[in-house]
């Protein structure tokens, strides 16, 4: 049936690579990739701030209804991320502590939910990472329609199936597959310049040069 279906995966981002990219912050990683992607601003960490990284297990559901996150947490394998799109709407939690706490019991690396949970002071205290737009008190319904495995996209920001989601207390960024080792590779040298700049500035040598050139170029007078 059209919008209720269960399509399998057929690629996925390695453990080798996701294991690289939980060490670059993902501000590094969003400047490499022109600061062009994002999941919005919504979608908060509502965990303790944990770093999340993995392959996207995607799910577009009706808002409010969590039948196809429930089969979801069933097919995923350890260390994917489930990424709910649940519309963004806010009126009925997706998930809440017994779902993130099979989740973990499984070994998913993570949930994102476009839409609200609920026990909010649970997942606030674990380090599972969970990310969301809200939170109410308000349960899900369990009558889908819905989809595991489509395209689907958060404010703009689109993941498939087997893309590497990162995220930390910045905020979510999903990486294509097939560039994922190119951004790897930019984003580890923004991040070694910028670990070096700390040091620059912990020892007061830090070049700002760059500053007067700048406005020098755009015209700024008074230099």
């Amino acid at each position: 049936m059209i919008g209720f279906e269960i399509h399998p995966r057929q690629r996925a981002v390695s453990k080798e690579l996701v294991d690289k990219f939980s060490r670059v912050p993902v501000a590094n990683v969003s400047d490499c990739m022109s600061r062009m992607t994002a999941g919005g601003a919504r979608l908060r960490p509502m965990h303790d701030g944990h770093p999340l990284a993995g392959p996207a297990l995607t799910v577009r559901t009706r808002p409010g209804d969590n039948l196809l996150v429930h089969k979801a947490l069933d097919l995923a394998q350890p260390g994917d991320v489930i990424v709910v799109d649940a519309g963004g709407d806010l009126t009925n939690a997706i998930i809440g502590e017994i779902m993130t706490s099979y989740a973990q019991s499984r070994g998913i690396a993570g949930i994102i939910i476009n839409g609200a949970i609920r026990d909010c002071g649970t997942i606030r205290r674990g380090a599972f990472p969970v990310y969301a737009a809200g939170v109410t008190h308000r349960g899900p319904y369990k009558d889908g329609p819905g989809e595991i495995n489509c395209v689907v996209s958060l404010d703009g920001m689109t993941i498939a199936p087997g893309d590497l989601i990162i995220g930390d207390d910045d905020g979510l960024l999903a990486v294509p597959y097939a560039q994922a080792e190119a951004i790897y590779q930019a984003a580890s040298a923004k991040h070694e310049l910028e670990t070096k700049m700390l040091a620059d500035i912990a020892a007061g040598t830090l070049d700002t040069s760059w500053i007067d050139a700048r406005l020098g170029a755009l015209g700024c007078s008074g230099l």
